[in-house]
């Protein structure tokens, strides 16, 4: 399989579904961070695009490491901006989500988010 990006490392990808509605959550801000023992480095802040999926892979070749890894959803900011009445403070604001990359492989951390739960796994 030449040219494929396993020759250059893994790949990190996300994309984010609104559950109370069953649409992708589009214009949500996710930041991602390294951890390395006790520092926490953050690596970039993306926002979800009409399909609830970044433009484009989150690491990727030579910006892919193994480790360990978190990515953090701005939840309820982007539940206000659908036109939910969150409380005050609400359930859900802000969720992390560690997680461990120890192969270079494609990694999908997908999140599934309503008001009052979500769910991760790792995806394909």
């Amino acid at each position: 399989m030449g040219g494929s990006s396993q020759e250059h490392g893994g790949r990190l990808t996300t994309h984010v579904l609104d559950t109370a509605t069953g649409k992708p959550a589009s214009g949500l801000s996710i930041e991602l961070f390294r951890l390395d023992g006790g520092d926490r480095r953050h690596l970039k802040t993306v926002v979800t695009n009409h399909d609830g999926r970044c433009d484009a892979p989150l690491l990727a070749g030579e910006e892919f490491r193994t480790g360990e890894y978190e990515l953090v959803f701005s939840a309820g900011d982007y539940l206000r901006r659908q036109g939910v009445n969150l409380p005050e403070p609400a359930f859900l604001d802000i969720v992390p989500i560690r997680f461990g990359m120890s192969e270079a492989r494609h990694y999908h951390v997908p999140l599934l988010v309503s008001p009052y739960g979500y769910s991760t796994y790792r995806g394909s």
